[in-house]
């Protein structure tokens, strides 16, 4: 069944998760005023899947049960199902600004490749645990929460060496019907709004932190599960043009001894096999953060544009005002053509799925994380220094100050005073507000830090390639007769002989 947004928020109601926002326990998330924009916000990738001209991308047949799926819930078996994916993210994000629901398509392709590896070799049933889950949560067209990044602690130490364990979740015991975990993931997307998480391992584990490689499903209102959580974006505020309606809220998730049956447990201590998990996730959750702040370039350039227009100036004739805006497009464009590539160079994993091209997963995810800054600025070039100074939204019904501003903040004598005024408030919120703020650090952070990108590439960007090529030229011929060894992963050995 393909929900609605109402229908979303309606399923809400059957949960009753405990959830804390600013100090305040939540009695309803559905009807919770500083929930509502991150609802909302998700309820687009619900009503887009039933839009005539959005249902193919926003739609997908699931090869494993070949039922009509929600696209942010697919395994993708195909170059066409990851260009489809990044056309579908982009699509919601640009109306949500983070529609947060691919994160559920980027978890459930990681735990498809990762199961069936771990069956491979422990001879466990894990793909076909997940396999039912999976097909059950496509069926009632769930959104799911990944609890992925946990609290870390001491970042010098490992998880086993952390003076509080539960800086890490963790197993704590193992019952002939299930485990219990307990402890501490940071930053969960969407938490307080979430149907069921999905507990992943956040980092490569060693034997001696094995307890910290589990991977289960846990409903929101599991007994044990206390969900500290922020507003999502800024409702209420009149200033608010965009996160007023949309926005996302993150929660740290506490889970106090929470019991996980059998059926719902997808790994449990395999630690090679979870940093596997680790690094599968992020290379799709990569390649799907590209569409998703190529969405967010759509509404800068939007935005720019009718500020360029309101300020009374032409692109076609001020140099400038066009360099900046071509520069903002380069930007958007360029690590959005990286997702093309990474889909287009996609390679099959013996799962049966395909996973994207992990070198232009990286550099697409690595330039929008850097770039966002420069996105905000040339926004701020092309709209001008109004913004710095703009009225509040109280002003615009002022009787003593009212007509005086309209007079003096016009600009085209053909575009009223309140419009403008209305597209800088917007530019404000997407670029310079409390909100915009936080979108710029989970462009820099979300799906890893920049440096993790870097190790990524470095790690399989075959630069030796390239040197046997200029040695070939050369008519040394070194690499190939064995006088010089590299150091960089997979030219020596599988891992390198040095950490890169």
């Amino acid at each position: 069944m393909l929900m609605t947004a109402a229908d979303f928020r309606d399923s809400l109601r059957a949960y009753h998760p405990r959830v804390f926002v600013n100090g305040q326990r939540v009695e309803s998330v559905a009807d919770e005023p500083s929930l509502a924009p991150g609802i909302n916000a998700i309820g687009v990738t619900y009503d887009f899947a039933h839009i005539p001209e959005h249902r193919k991308i926003m739609t997908a047949v699931q090869g494993t049960s070949g039922k009509t799926i929600n696209r942010m819930m697919h395994i993708d078996e195909s170059s066409t199902d990851l260009l489809h994916k990044l056309e579908a993210v982009r699509l919601v994000c640009r109306t949500s600004g983070c529609a947060q629901r691919y994160l559920v398509h980027d978890g459930f392709n990681g735990i498809f490749q990762a199961t069936k590896r771990t069956d491979e070799v422990h001879g466990t049933d894990y793909s076909q645990r997940f396999l039912s889950y999976m097909h059950d949560a496509q069926d009632r067209d769930l959104t799911l929460g990944i609890a992925m990044t946990d609290a870390k602690g001491d970042r010098s130490k490992r998880p086993g060496q952390q003076a509080n364990p539960d800086t890490y979740v963790h197993i704590t015991e193992r019952r002939p019907d299930g485990i219990v975990i307990r402890g501490t993931k940071a930053i969960v997307t969407g938490a307080p709004y979430m149907h069921e998480f999905l507990v992943m391992p956040c980092r490569t584990h060693t034997k001696e932190d094995a307890a910290c490689a589990v991977c289960c499903a846990v409903p929101v209102d599991a007994p044990g599960v206390t969900i500290v959580a922020r507003p999502a974006g800024r409702p209420g505020e009149a200033a608010a043009k965009f996160s007023g309606r949309y926005g996302q809220s993150t929660g740290v998730v506490i889970f106090d001894d929470v019991f996980v049956p059998h059926d719902k447990i997808f790994l449990a201590g395999e630690h090679e096999e979870g940093g596997f998990l680790t690094t599968s996730y992020a290379t799709h959750h990569r390649h799907s953060c590209i569409g998703a702040r190529a969405g967010f370039g759509d509404l800068l350039i939007g935005a720019g544009a009718l500020m360029i227009d309101a300020n009374g100036l032409n692109p076609n004739e001020h140099g400038h005002i066009r360099e900046a805006m071509v520069e903002l497009i380069t930007i958007t464009e360029s690590f959005f053509a990286c997702g093309v590539a990474s889909s287009v160079y996609c390679t099959t994993d013996p799962a049966g799925s395909v996973m994207p091209d992990a070198v232009f997963s990286n550099i697409g995810k690595l330039l929008l994380a850097t770039k966002i800054y420069d996105m905000h600025r040339l926004a701020h070039y092309v709209s001008g220094g109004l913004i710095v100074a703009l009225p509040g939204p109280d002003e615009d019904h002022n009787p003593e100050t009212r007509a005086s501003l309209a007079a003096v903040l016009g600009g085209r004598a053909d575009i009223p005073a309140e419009q403008r005024l209305e597209v800088s408030r917007l530019v404000e919120d997407l670029t310079v507000s409390h909100q915009a703020g936080w979108y710029s650090v989970i462009s820099l952070h979300g799906g890893g830090s920049p440096e993790a990108m870097k190790r990524e590439i470095w790690r399989n960007y075959p630069v030796m390639e390239k040197v046997a090529l200029v040695e070939s030229l050369l008519d040394r011929g070194i690499a190939d007769e064995g006088k010089r060894v590299s150091k960089q992963p997979g030219r020596c050995c599988a891992t390198g002989c040095e950490t890169p």
